[in-house]
C-alpha cells in the first residue's frame, strides 16, 4: 500500500466521521508516525473553522502545526531545541498556502461562520465536504512530503 496516499484519505475519513479540520490532520499525522504518546484530539477541538469558527488560521493548517510540535518540538525552554519544529512548520505555511490561496479559513471558504445565517448558508452549500476535506487530505499530503524531503529535515 502507498503510505502517501492512505494518510490524506485517512484525514477525509476521520473528517468524514466527525472530527473536525485540525483533528482530522493531528490524528491521521500521529497514526502516520506511529506516535507512542498520542495527543487527545480534544486538544484540536477549538481550532475548527479557523479558530472558534472565527475564520482565522484554516483548522487544517493549524491541526498540522501541532502535529509537527508533536513530532518535532521541544519540552524544554530552549531556543535551539525549537529551530526544527519552526522551520517544518515554516514550510507547512508557505506550501498550504501556495497550493490553497491562503491560510484562512474565511478565504477558503467564503463564509462567516460566526453568523448563524452564514453557517446554515454553509452547511446548505457543503462547503465542508466540497472544500474542507480537500484542505484536510492537502495538508495531510504536504505533512508527510515535508517528512519524506531531506531537505528539510
Amino acid at each position: 500500500m502507498n503510505r502517501k496516499k492512505i494518510y490524506p484519505e485517512k484525514g477525509g475519513i476521520l473528517f468524514r466521521q466527525g472530527y473536525n479540520c485540525a483533528q482530522s490532520v493531528l490524528l491521521a499525522m500521529q497514526d502516520f508516525w506511529n506516535e507512542k504518546k498520542p495527543l487527545e484530539p480534544k486538544i484540536a477541538s477549538a481550532f475548527g473553522g479557523g479558530i472558534g469558527k472565527r475564520g482565522s488560521l484554516c483548522g487544517a493548517l493549524t491541526g498540522g502545526v501541532i502535529a509537527i510540535g508533536q513530532k518535532y518540538g521541544s519540552n524544554k525552554p530552549v531556543l535551539e531545541e525549537r529551530g526544527k519544529a519552526y522551520s517544518i512548520a515554516l514550510e507547512f505555511y508557505e506550501r498550504f498556502r501556495k497550493e490553497n490561496g491562503s491560510v484562512f479559513c474565511h478565504d477558503l471558504i467564503g463564509y462567516d461562520l460566526t453568523n448563524p445565517k452564514e453557517l446554515r448558508k454553509a452547511w446548505d452549500s457543503n462547503v465542508f465536504i466540497s472544500k474542507c476535506l480537500h484542505f484536510v487530505e492537502k495538508a495531510v499530503e504536504i505533512l508527510i512530503g515535508l517528512s519524506e524531503s531531506a531537505q528539510v529535515f
